[in-house]
């Protein structure tokens, strides 16, 4: 590193530190939980990254999905739990002496911190945590944040509960919509599709990739069949519905609690009739 860019990278060092240590408090700690729980990480607030940049680097600490679906402009993508999270962090490192400011979906996520603690534990140093979230950063700059490979995104097209919710189907209101009018999808990674699946001979193990799921939203639009779509715990399926509604899908309907939902219901199921027995 010339001594240019270092002078740049000890500047932007010392204002992101003041920045932390003098202003860091915008909001309480009930609002952002992360900040009692892991007390050793800094936080960063949302105005504060913004006048930061170019001189952080911001990690994206998601899935790979869910970086590919919305993300900050610039972000990099280190998954956090996924093998050679270290290694990605510390090459980051390698290459710059800038501030590493991890982020995940909201302030009760906790992914941002973890990924920092991780980092700090692993003796990799200046790092912290934007702890407001991709959401609160696409609502205050969308100038600076990717929808679906698309930039600037317009914050009206954020998917709310509300949305998720006239889209998802109790277990039995699942099983009752799986006749030839349907296709069932299972989007879980791999080896969850390998540990169990839900309903055998009907439905198709597809990876949570939207090259992948294409065949199958075309074959549902040519065919004018409702996608039934369940994943691990029923979290990574909002992701998956802006990919539909980017695509215009007409009928599509998501397994409430996913796999690990239903499976905890049939044993409910198979524990209570043992009781009245």
């Amino acid at each position: 590193m010339n001594s240019m860019n270092h002078h740049w990278s000890r500047h932007a060092w010392l204002l992101l530190v003041a920045a932390v240590l003098l202003g860091g408090t915008a909001w309480a700690d009930d609002e952002m939980p992360g900040r009692s729980r892991y007390p050793t990480v800094k936080p960063v607030e949302l105005a504060q990254l913004q006048a930061m940049r170019p001189n952080v680097i911001i990690v994206d600490a998601r899935s790979h999905y869910e970086y590919e679906t919305l993300h900050i402009k610039g972000a990099v993508n280190v998954p956090l739990g996924e093998q050679g999270f270290v290694e990605g962090v510390k090459a980051l490192r390698a290459e710059s002496s800038h501030p590493i400011v991890f982020y995940c979906n909201g302030r009760t996520c906790m992914k941002s911190y973890q990924a920092a603690l991780e980092a700090q534990n692993s003796g990799i140093v200046n790092v912290y945590a934007y702890d407001a979230g991709i959401f609160d950063w696409v609502k205050a700059y969308p100038d600076d944040s990717v929808l679906l490979g698309r930039t600037p995104v317009d914050p009206a097209r954020l998917l709310g509960k509300d949305k998720l919710q006239a889209h998802t189907l109790k277990p039995a209101e699942f099983e009752k919509r799986i006749d030839d009018n349907a296709l069932i999808l299972d989007v879980r990674d791999k080896f969850q599709q390998e540990a169990i699946t839900l309903f055998p001979m009907r439905q198709h193990s597809v990876p949570l990739d939207n090259k992948a799921l294409q065949k199958y939203v075309d074959q549902a639009r040519q065919e004018g069949k409702t996608l039934l779509i369940y994943d691990e715990a029923g979290h990574q399926v909002r992701w998956l519905q802006y990919y539909l509604e980017s695509e215009k899908v007409a009928s599509y309907y998501f397994l409430a609690g996913g796999a690990k939902g239903y499976f905890d219901l049939m044993m409910g199921d198979i524990v209570g009739q043992n009781s009245r027995q």
